[in-house]
């Protein structure tokens, strides 16, 4: 991964042939899904909403590994993540403070860290490999939002948060408070970045890139769908020590 921590692939052709083939399974799936959309009806989660086999193909449709800077691996069924006209609108399930964080920050996080316990503690308990956004739509609203470098920020407020915990207990540290310090930091110092992608083109990301989606914006009336992966490392120590 670059400095950025974040890397813009395409177009490529094997790109496409896989969005292509992704596409109408993924509207089925969506249509069936039972899972409530978020953010007043604009925003369906869609975690491992994709029926891809483990190494990625999507029927007769071979993932398109050539096409990446990564080696293959075994692959969880890809996150459908996918926004509508409007996104995002206010809901029940979220309070005043944080849809105010959504629209004005892209409610930006890390992924990885889970709210642990009834005080919603942030955790380290899903160490990502890398994370790979391949759109299956050609809309740009709501685009992917980086902010460039902010890997490198992340990464040393967490070893600094976990330095002195054996490695064995690091996916039961509370790192809540190093987290949000070391995000506070990055709004500060590094460059807000949108990346809209279109079927052929794919987004990958540092693992500690801190991200979000922007609020929709133009005309496009089509839905905006994106296929996410993130693979898992063995251990929250591989995690926090690659590069």
């Amino acid at each position: 991964m670059n400095d950025r921590g974040w890397r813009k692939l395409g177009p490529d052709p094997a790109l496409r042939a896989w969005a292509e083939a992704a596409l109408p399974v993924a509207r089925q799936e969506i249509a069936a899904s039972p899972e409530p959309w978020r953010c007043g009806g604009t925003w369906f989660v869609g975690v491992d909403a994709l029926p891809n086999a483990a190494d990625g193909s999507v029927g007769a449709c071979a993932f398109p590994w050539q096409a990446l800077p990564v080696a293959p691996r075994s692959l969880h069924r890809a996150q459908l993540s996918v926004i509508r006209p409007g996104y995002p609108q206010p809901s029940e399930e979220e309070s005043a403070a944080a849809f105010a964080f959504r629209q004005k920050r892209a409610a930006a996080h890390l992924d990885g860290l889970l709210p642990i316990g009834p005080d919603r503690r942030r955790m380290i308990r899903e160490p990502h490999a890398w994370i790979l956004g391949v759109p299956l739509t050609s809309v740009r609203a709501a685009p992917l939002v980086v902010w460039e470098g902010s890997h490198r920020i992340m990464a040393e407020a967490l070893r600094q948060a976990l330095r002195p915990h054996p490695p064995e207990s690091w996916a039961d540290i509370d790192i809540t408070d190093a987290y949000q310090a070391a995000r506070a930091e990055v709004f500060r110092t590094c460059a807000r970045v949108e990346l809209p992608v279109v079927p052929g083109e794919a987004s990958l990301l540092h693992r500690l890139t801190v991200h979000g989606v922007a609020s929709w914006s133009g005309t496009e009336r089509e839905d905006r769908i994106i296929a996410y992966f993130r693979p898992m490392l063995a251990s929250v120590a591989e995690w926090i020590a690659q590069p």
